[in-house]
């Protein structure tokens, strides 16, 4: 089989293109923007749950020895575990460190839902695309008679359009938008194995009428 067969760019354009801009049109945007930003989080290494336990053994064993009032928030590589425990100091709180951690949640699943949502939305408008292209190609076709090349070519157009379609829809946008979910849901996974940690480390140190809930 040549493959070379199936390469064609005004099919690509068409599928890839339309879709393209049916999606934005659909969803807007500030979801698409949401969504490349999320792609580009694909490629970053996964949250690290040892690691971030590994940073914040030191602001741990600081709050058990000498207590929240004096114990001096710390920096880290996370930034959001920076502000969840920045909170629990200056609040002297288990509930701000818990509600922090509750509020960063909320908006990075917020975000991997439009995430989501976007790709989805374009994995059901690419097989239309590829009709469409489909349409397009035999639009093409003379109106004075079939010659042989020309049917040739319409047909060729007409196939590799719906084939572009169901590919881009099938083996790349529903293979990455339900990647974007795992991700997510494994990283708050992770997150979560942290807090809980922590919240059982420095429990016994927090003053007894400012206990928060951990539920």
């Amino acid at each position: 089989m040549n493959w070379m067969t199936l390469i064609d760019g005004r099919s690509a354009l068409i599928v890839l293109g339309g879709t393209g801009l049916a999606t934005l049109l659909r969803c807007g945007p500030a979801d698409c923007r949401v969504a490349l930003r999320k792609l580009l989080w694909l490629r970053r290494p996964a949250f690290d749950a040892e690691a971030t336990r590994a940073g914040l053994a030191s602001q741990v064993q600081e709050i058990r020895q000498d207590g929240l009032y004096r114990a001096e928030p710390h920096h880290y590589a996370d930034s959001e575990f920076e502000e969840a425990t920045g909170a629990l100091l200056e609040r002297r709180s288990l509930a701000a460190l818990l509600d922090r951690h509750a509020a960063h949640k909320a908006r990075r699943l917020a975000q991997s839902e439009r995430a989501v949502r976007t790709l989805a939305q374009g994995a059901e408008l690419a097989p239309v695309f590829g009709l469409a292209g489909t349409l397009v190609s035999l639009s093409q076709l003379p109106a004075d008679g079939l010659a042989r090349g020309a049917f040739t070519g319409a047909i060729a157009m007409a196939v590799t359009t719906t084939l572009y379609g169901l590919l881009l829809a099938n083996l790349v946008l529903a293979p990455l938008a339900r990647r974007i979910e795992r991700a997510a849901l494994a990283e708050e996974v992770e997150r979560q194995t942290v807090i809980d940690w922590l919240t059982e480390q420095i429990h016994d140190a927090m003053p007894p009428r400012r206990l928060g809930r951990a539920a």
